[in-house]
């Protein structure tokens, strides 16, 4: 990166690159102002970019222009957002904002609707299905050795997900005395689930640190060419 080579507004988006990123680290010396002003910067300019983002692609083509523009078809059914959006906006009242409850309570329930069946469509069906074609199929050419190993894999899978279930089982029997407890059988696999589930908490997180990681070792590139850039321009 050279300074001389860049324009000017090149050069002004550079510099306040460098000094934000100086702000948002300067959180390893512990909570400060210049890293407070460097989050509410960050907050305040992508919130100003989502609302303009929701203008321009939902509220400015879906409803205003089919409002002002659409037949009357569309304008009826278009009533029935209008209508959600206005009560949702009664929530910054305090006298309202009982009333906004009825498009909260819309939108968690599309959206829990939403998230079950994207769940079970797409991922507890699949994994079914991929689970069950490890064991169905026996790839071409492969010897008997790999032939067992196809086959293990396969069960591993299918035990793996079926001790993750058993762990989310949560009928009991009562005895006669002492409290509620699972079988010993169900209460062995739904251990080995839970260290299915550690492990996939494991792999979720170091993936999340390595990005992170990632992130960091490149914003501290970036700061350390920018002053290398500045130094040789001296």
């Amino acid at each position: 990166m050279s300074i001389a080579s860049m324009n000017m507004a090149d050069l002004i988006g550079a510099s306040l690159a460098f000094v934000l990123t100086l702000l948002t680290l300067s959180y390893l010396i512990g909570d400060n102002p210049l890293f407070r002003f460097a989050i509410h910067l960050f907050v305040g300019v992508a919130s100003g970019i989502a609302v303009v983002i929701a203008f321009y692609n939902i509220l400015w083509p879906q409803l205003i222009q089919p409002l002002i523009f659409g037949n009357e078809l569309e304008r009826f059914f278009l009533l029935i957002p209008l209508i959600l959006s206005g009560l949702l906006l009664t929530k910054i009242s305090h006298h309202l904002g009982g009333w906004g409850r009825l498009a909260v309570a819309f939108l968690v329930g599309v959206g829990a609707a939403t998230a079950i069946g994207g769940a079970i469509k797409g991922t507890l069906f699949p994994q079914a299905l991929a689970s069950i074609n490890l064991l169905g199929t026996t790839p071409v050419g492969n010897s008997g050795s790999a032939n067992l190993i196809h086959l293990a894999e396969g069960a591993f899978i299918i035990f793996g997900t079926l001790s993750v279930l058993a762990y989310f089982q949560f009928g009991v029997r009562k005895p006669e005395e002492g409290a509620p407890q699972r079988g010993p059988a169900l209460e062995v696999t739904a251990w080995i689930g839970q260290a299915f589930i550690a492990v996939a908490f494991g792999a979720l997180f170091a993936g999340v640190y390595l990005a992170a990681l990632s992130a960091l070792v490149d914003r501290l590139g970036f700061v350390v060419d920018f002053i290398f850039a500045l130094m040789s321009q001296g």
